[in-house]
């Protein structure tokens, strides 16, 4: 095999593979539950895949237009408008994206330059600060401590400085299953009032809030609305994560920067998909029924670890749950989750992986986006410990 004839200086020295390919790697060569990686072993609704094949058959099988299918984005701004109260432009202020992560990166390449700062909240997803590095950007973490993982508005607004160009901020959260208020607004639009800063809002957990709470979006907060790039994903809302399909709206000035940057990285994305995307989301009951679907999901899963020694930690949003596992052993968390996937056949994310030290609280995470039939044989398993 040829191999490369001179050193390579890696750009992302410190980057290996993700914890989420690890941990789905290592389950299924030992044939564990996966409960690591985010996504559902259910299939989305039939109809959706007979739209797919509609739009296909119909012939709509070449480049969509740049920012996204014309129908599709006036469902997005539909919805945004109707969940927000916020009317975003159909041609300058929505962009479909290829998935999330791409949104993210795109938003970062965007406007993140050398030297700049910007804040992000730990533990953080594992996207966001690859992203900043390769702009040549300078990362400030904000710490969120167990076992609520709030933010400290004091020390964010200590650390804000006349390089920070960006906050990234993610609610619901993941990995804490916390949920952000409408005041956690407030105070991040003081913090922000009067200055250049971007906030890049990860929301692709939007429609997964429990216990009768709302979301609260950077667009439904005008000052905030008038400063943010708002991220969402029609994988987790739609179960179709291997789609790879989300968007972003943004005031027409940032969005304008946006598609400068997501012409060349992606330019566009899969046609017909977009067309039957549309058609799904005229059924607003699929979205809205959402939080109740992965309430139901928390809940047996919450049940059926009851009687064990795992501590459950709370679940307000997402489809993830904390645990700690103290009483089970003292065993740093990565040690813990490759034996929890050897020994006992039930995959889970050590919490440590989201923080730059490692930081290791003795927490890992389940992801619940699973059949009854799965969690109940994962809990059935971990109860044993």
């Amino acid at each position: 095999m040829p191999s490369f004839p001179a050193p390579i200086q890696s750009r992302l020295p410190t980057v290996g593979t993700t914890i989420f390919t690890v941990m789905s790697r290592l389950a299924q060569e030992c044939g564990a539950i996966n409960l690591s990686q985010g996504f559902p072993d259910f299939n989305a609704e039939d109809v959706l895949f007979e739209r797919v094949a509609h739009w296909m058959r119909a012939g709509h099988n070449q480049y969509a237009p740049m920012g996204g299918c014309l129908p599709l984005r006036e469902a997005i701004a539909a919805k945004v408008a109707t969940l927000y109260g916020t009317a975003y432009d159909v041609e300058s202020e929505v962009t479909v994206t290829a998935g999330a992560t791409q949104a993210l990166f795109t938003a970062v390449t965007a406007f993140v330059r050398p030297g700049d700062e910007v804040i992000v909240f730990e533990p953080v997803y594992d996207s966001y600060v690859p992203a900043i590095e390769l702009a040549g950007g300078r990362v400030v973490r904000m710490r969120l401590a167990a076992p609520d993982y709030r933010p400290d508005w004091d020390a964010v607004a200590a650390a804000v400085g006349p390089r920070t160009r960006m906050i990234m901020i993610n609610s619901p959260h993941n990995p804490t299953a916390t949920v952000w208020s409408a005041a956690d607004l407030e105070r991040l639009a003081a913090i922000t009032r009067g200055t250049g800063i971007v906030v890049v809002s990860d929301e692709v957990y939007e429609h997964i809030v429990f216990d009768g709470a709302g979301h609260a979006s950077c667009a439904a907060h005008a000052e905030l609305a008038a400063r943010s790039v708002v991220v969402s994903s029609f994988g987790k809302t739609y179960h179709i994560t291997g789609w790879k399909v989300g968007y972003v709206v943004a005031p027409r000035e940032l969005m304008a920067e946006f598609r400068k940057v997501h012409q060349f990285n992606v330019f566009t994305v899969n046609t017909p998909v977009q067309l039957a995307l549309a058609d799904y989301m005229a059924n607003a009951s699929r979205h809205l029924a959402l939080a109740g679907f992965y309430q139901g999901k928390r809940d047996f899963f919450r049940n059926g670890l009851a009687g064990s020694r795992f501590e459950l930690l709370p679940s307000h949003g997402t489809y993830f749950q904390l645990v700690r596992y103290a009483a089970i052993s003292d065993e740093p968390d990565v040690a813990f989750c490759n034996r929890l996937t050897r020994e006992v056949g039930v995959a889970a994310i050590p919490v440590s992986a989201f923080f730059a030290d490692g930081r290791d609280e003795r927490v890992i995470r389940f992801c619940f986006a699973k059949n009854e039939a799965t969690l109940a044989a994962a809990c059935e398993r971990l109860a044993r410990l």
